[in-house]
Parts: structure tokens; sequence; C-alpha cells
């Protein structure tokens, strides 16, 4: 099918840039700059949603500004794979945008409008990513995303805020400035072009396997946001950024475009067959697999809510990666769903973390005791989302581990199934308790005080609970466009 020309890619993005500037604009105004981001977020999504038809058929839709170089030109394209992180990143910042406007009328947050011109910058820098057509353009939108959330972490502007600030921007623009900008110059040199190209735009390169496994890792690994270990210590460390920020880099767009990048390099630039030829997959499960139990094991450590969450995104995001480096059809569609699967889960139990605070003042998980009694629907949507976790039926998350098991045996890989399984295993371990406190534990006299559910906060939690579990009763919209994407 021929590429559709059309400006809804660059409308996508526009809206959500256009909605930042009105932001500054009503800063004197507070309820118009508030409505703004609800109005803006529903825009986006309908914008995303009117490709769907074209893409789903197997149709792509493009369209191409200008060109910088011989081979490089800032451009935009509508593919499979670029629907399912636009269409998680436009829904999710609907509900995002009205709890973010909770959560920060409740407690009273400084600086409310740059955070919401910041916010809605960052949903214009990722779905900007989603639909990039080239390496090029992907990496603006990276490296955007990356300036733009900044303000977003430091947001408290105290001295744990500025410390969990530098080593945020300190990993992602480092591995950006360094092995990142290295693999581009090289991919450039050895194709001519940075475009995405079916099949891999490498794949029967001249080159020698040695550069282009260099290539490779120095993507992997420039690729930051994607948090395979060793660059995952930035993740933690942000989330001293307020919890509607910490629920954006960890389920809408900043971890979400890290994996999505890598993807695309996996998928469009080397091509799975190449991948193969070059043995990189398996050492890719390998690394990947690692990073998975080892951030499990220390979410079993945490006591601090966020940081178990934080550190379980480590985990889970490294099942994207081993999904697509298994190179089975099952276990890539797995990887590619549970980009979907992940956010929807991931967000609520972000958005419960928030709720508790707002309601209780409380972080730790050592002090939920009979919390759920005082909040019944968050206490109840975080068990929803943690089911999605570990993988239970009808859920979202049932659905992806159940795609990246089955591929992982018809790769004829047992060990990433035992991976998977002790995975889920781990998550059940630090997920479980947290619930169990909240229902079945005595209540403390803290618990006893005057805690109760902010409507603006539970709608919304309550919102992405159902849509992990639709997802996976009625995962047929994810599925045929992983599907689109394998090879």
């Amino acid at each position: 099918m021929d590429p559709v020309i059309s400006t809804r890619p660059l409308l996508a993005v526009a809206i959500a840039g256009l909605a930042a500037l009105a932001i500054l604009l009503l800063n004197k105004r507070e309820k118009l700059r508030d409505a703004v981001s609800p109005i803006a977020a529903v825009a986006m999504f309908l914008t995303v949603a009117s490709m769907a038809p074209t893409v789903l058929a197997g149709g792509t839709m493009e369209l191409r500004l200008f060109e910088i170089l011989p081979g490089i030109d800032l451009a935009f394209r509508a593919d499979a794979l670029g629907m399912v992180f636009a269409t998680v990143s436009s829904l999710l910042w609907i509900v995002a945008a009205v709890y973010s406007i909770g959560y920060m009328r409740h407690l009273r947050e400084h600086a409310q409008t740059r955070f919401f011109a910041c916010f809605a910058t960052s949903l214009a820098a990722a779905v900007g990513g989603a639909f990039a057509a080239n390496l090029f353009t992907l990496v603006i939108f990276y490296e955007a995303l990356s300036l733009v959330t900044y303000p977003l972490v430091y947001h408290h502007e105290d001295e744990e805020g500025w410390r969990g600030s530098r080593k945020y921007i300190v990993y992602l623009m480092g591995a950006s400035k360094s092995v990142l900008l290295a693999a581009l110059a090289l991919t450039y040199h050895i194709a001519g072009s940075l475009d995405f190209v079916a099949g891999g735009l490498l794949a029967g390169a001249n080159a020698s396997a040695a550069l282009l496994t260099v290539v490779y890792f120095c993507y992997l690994f420039g690729f930051a946001k994607a948090a395979v270990m060793p660059m995952h210590a930035w993740l933690p460390a942000a989330m001293v950024a307020p919890t509607p920020v910490s629920a954006l880099l960890h389920a809408v767009a900043v971890v979400k475009m890290g994996v999505f990048c890598v993807l695309r390099v996996i998928f469009h630039v080397f091509g799975a067959g190449l991948v193969g030829e070059l043995g990189l997959g398996i050492a890719t499960a390998y690394l990947v697999s690692f990073t998975i139990l080892m951030a499990s094991i220390y979410a079993l450590t945490r006591d601090d809510l966020k940081a178990r969450l934080a550190y379980s995104t480590v985990s889970q995001l490294s099942y994207i990666v081993l999904g697509a480096v298994l190179l089975s059809p099952l276990a890539m569609v797995g990887g590619i769903i549970h980009i979907a699967a992940h956010a929807f889960s991931k967000i609520t139990l972000f958005f419960c973390a928030g709720s508790i605070y707002c309601a209780s003042g409380k972080r730790n998980i050592s002090d939920m005791a009979g919390i759920g009694r005082r909040l019944p629907w968050t206490m109840g949507a975080f068990f929803v989302a943690s089911l999605s976790m570990i993988g239970i039926p009808p859920t979202a998350g049932f659905v992806s581990k159940w795609y990246l098991a089955e591929g992982s045996i018809e790769a004829g890989q047992m060990v990433f199934l035992a991976v998977l399984l002790a995975s889920s295993v781990l998550n059940a371990a630090y997920f479980l308790p947290v619930s169990y406190a909240a229902f079945f534990e005595a209540e403390t006299k803290e618990s006893r005080a005057s805690v109760r559910e902010i409507p603006l906060v539970t709608i919304p939690l309550v919102a992405t609970a159902i849509l992990s579990v639709l997802m996976g009763i009625f995962p047929y919209y994810f599925l045929t466009l992983a599907d689109g994407v394998i090879p």
C-alpha cells in the first residue's frame, strides 16, 4: 500500500505544543489554564485515533518537511510501531491531565504554570518521537523530551530535587552526547541515510561484524531512557518529582520513549535478520534478563512506595526489549504490546501512590497498614494494577506475558522462560504485600485520622485500572498493530 501524505502526524505534535503555549499565556487565569491540558489531550487522542484505520489496514501516513543534509531530513511517519506508542501516550495524557489538576490543587504546589506547560511539551516530544520517520527526527524529539522533563524533576527546588535532577540529566544527556551521537554518525557513514527501513537500514550493509556490533551497543546504551543496567540509576533518582511527573516518567512518555527507540533500532535500523546473524539477540537477552531480575530484587527491598515502583519499572522495561531480541514472532508481539500493558498498569500504580500521599501524607509501605479501609477505590485500583504487573488474567499484563512466554518457547530459549516466571514471582512478592497490609492489617492511629478519597485524583486511577482490564479482555487493537511490525 502506498503511503498516504498527511499533516496529521505533525498536527498531533502541534496540538500539545500549542497547548503548552496557551498554558503560559493563561498564567494568571488558573481555571482556564487548567482546562487547556484535558482539552488538548482529547484533541491529540482524536487526531491519533483518526490515523488508526489506515495503519491497521497496513498503510502509513507520511509527511516530509525539509532536508538537512543528503539522506537526513525532518520527516514524520505514522506506522504500526509508532501508533502503539502514540495511542498509549495520547490516551493516558487525558487521565494524567485530570489527575495532575487534582493533585497539584490539593497540595497547593508552586509553579503550576511551568509544570503544566512542561507536561504538555513532553507529550509533544513523545508523540513526535512516535511518528519520527528516521533516526534524525527521532533523536531530536528524544533530546527535547530529556530537556523539557528536567524542570519537572527538579520541580520542588529543594536539595533532594536538585540532586535527583542532576543525576537525571547527566545520565540521559551524557549517554546521548557520547555513544548515541557516535552511533548516528557511524550509521550515516555505513548506510548514507538515517531513514527507517522495513527489514533494517543496515541489512546487507558493507561493514564488518565488529563495527556493526559496536554501533548496536552504542544505541542500546545511548538510549539510556530504556534503563538497561547499568544505565538505570537516573530512574529511581527522578522519584523526587511530584507523583504526576513520576507517572509521566515511568508509564507514559520518558521510559517508553527509551524502549521505543531501542525497538526502532532492532526492527528498522538493524532488522531482525541482521541482529540474529550477529548473535546480538541472545547477548542482549542475557543482559536484559539480568536487569529484569536484579531490578526486581532491588524493588523487594524498598519501603518507599515510589522507589519500589521505580525499580519495578526498570525491570518491566526490559521485558519489552527481551521480547524484541528473542526474534521469534510471538516474543516480538509480546514485547510490543507490553508497551501498552505496562503503561496502563504502572500509571495506575503511581496514581495510587500519589492518592495515598495526598490523602494521608504517607510514602512508606510500612505506614500503610489498614489504609485500604479509608481509601478503598485507590487500593482496589492498586490491587488490580498489581495483578496486571504480575500477569494474572484477565488483565493486560497477562496478555503480554503470555506472548513473551510462548515466544521464549518458540525461540527454543527455555532459560528466558524461567526468567519470566521468576520475575513474576518477584512481582507478586513486592506488590501483593502492599495490598495485604492495606486491607487486612490493623489500622494505625494515623490511618484512622481524616483520610478520604479525593475525586479528581481517584477518578483517573480507577479509569486506568479499568483500562488494564479492558486491554486484557480486548487486546485486538494492539495485537493487530504488533502484527504489522513483525517482519
